[in-house]
């Protein structure tokens, strides 16, 4: 297998592939979402990343639009949160296997598929962002059951995680474990035991927030002297240098980089030809790693 693939889900595919979040900034500009997501595909983009909550189902309705059987493309989905229009935030918690369960039928509707390839479970148990509360504290367990009755009945195909702890995770090797999405990025590498042990297990690692800094206060790579000096001497930007890294820290990470521009798509999808030399991975490699948990006050 190349430096330019990895396994996923029993597939090789691509090792940078396309974050649909960023598809709802072209809400009212549907035919231009459409041709992105195509120019994605015609770039090499082989998985695509998504969930009901993006763009209140905005994204599943482009990517049924613009994706053919013929592109053989793999779709993640993932549930765990439901739109939430008109709330204070663009989604709600939706932890309880019985609402699991809903937000599976909720994809398959708008994707307009019978089977959902990847689903991720996104439990919210680390990284930043909401914490469960009240009747949405849910067992691990419990939610791995429903998924697993999802997948016996043929409504999903493999089972991955979000926002898990590497407890979690051990608990649900059983299972069959595809895949983990956790925050990881140059500057936050707190999950490194998690991602060895998906190495370990033939575990795909795809990382959200690469580039860190989702959130006012937290560590940004292209922030970082280093980032920008091996970025300079390569002639490229910092941002392809924080995913580059990525990709050469580990074999099993997989990439999903958003975005709504197609000069951008084309940066990302580019980041596979960047060869990072043992000198600027020694200087990367350097970079203090901080905590990617929200501040508090």
């Amino acid at each position: 297998m190349s430096t330019a693939t990895a396994s996923f889900a029993a597939r090789t595919v691509c090792r940078i592939g396309y974050g649909a979040l960023q598809l709802e900034r072209l809400h009212d500009r549907r035919g231009e979402a459409v041709a992105l997501l195509r120019r994605a595909v015609e770039l090499g983009v082989d998985h695509v990343d998504t969930a009901e909550f993006y763009g209140f189902g905005f994204a599943n309705a482009v990517i049924r639009e613009a994706l053919r059987p013929g592109d053989d493309v793999l779709v993640v989905t993932k549930v765990g949160a439901d739109p939430n229009p008109g709330g204070r935030l663009p989604l709600r918690l939706a932890q309880r296997p019985e609402q699991l369960r809903a937000s599976v039928e909720d994809n398959l509707r708008s994707l307009g598929v019978d089977r959902l390839a990847v689903v991720n479970l996104r439990r919210l148990d680390t990284g930043p962002g909401l914490r469960p509360q009240g009747d949405q504290v849910v067992d691990l367990d419990d939610q791995l059951a429903v998924m697993t009755a999802l997948r016996d009945e043929g409504k999903i195909g493999a089972i991955g995680l979000s926002s898990v702890t590497l407890d979690g995770l051990r608990r649900a090797l059983p299972v069959g474990v595809v895949c983990v999405q956790n925050a990881y990025s140059l500057v936050s590498r707190g999950d490194e035991d998690m991602l060895q042990l998906c190495a370990a297990e033939g575990i795909a690692w795809v990382p959200f927030f690469p580039l860190g800094g989702a959130f006012p206060g937290l560590p940004k790579a292209t922030s970082e002297p280093a980032v920008q000096a091996v970025a300079d001497s390569l002639g490229v930007t910092p941002t392809q240098v924080g995913l580059a890294w990525l990709l050469h820290h580990a074999p099993n990470v997989l990439l999903i980089p958003g975005t709504a521009s197609a000069a951008h798509l084309e940066a990302n999808m580019a980041v596979s030809g960047i060869a990072l030399d043992a000198a600027a991975l020694a200087t990367l490699d350097g970079i203090e790693s901080r905590s990617n948990e929200v501040p508090i006050g």
